[in-house]
């Protein structure tokens, strides 16, 4: 199958709608891959700002984009102090 939109496209999507959904500041993409059907575009939202910025809390964010550009799935996969690794 062709696929519909690129790679810039569905991580621009993926970074657009997850801010949309959670009204979480962006910290970045992490990850895109794509399968026969579908983008999964990892991406990390700030939760929680602190200060120091060491203390922010991230949550990692999993989001499916089917080949029209659609968000059809998301969800929290990870949470972690942006100082930790």
């Amino acid at each position: 199958m062709i696929a519909l939109i690129n790679t810039m496209k569905a991580a621009e999507i993926a970074q657009q709608q997850i801010v949309r959904f959670t009204k979480l500041e962006l910290a970045g993409v992490r990850g895109l891959s794509h399968d026969d059907k579908e983008w999964h575009v990892t991406v990390e939202m700030v939760e929680k700002k602190s200060i120091p910025d060491a203390q922010d809390l991230l949550g990692l964010y999993d989001v499916t984009i089917d080949e029209e550009g659609n968000v059809v799935n998301f969800e929290r996969t990870m949470f972690r102090k942006r100082g930790e690794t």
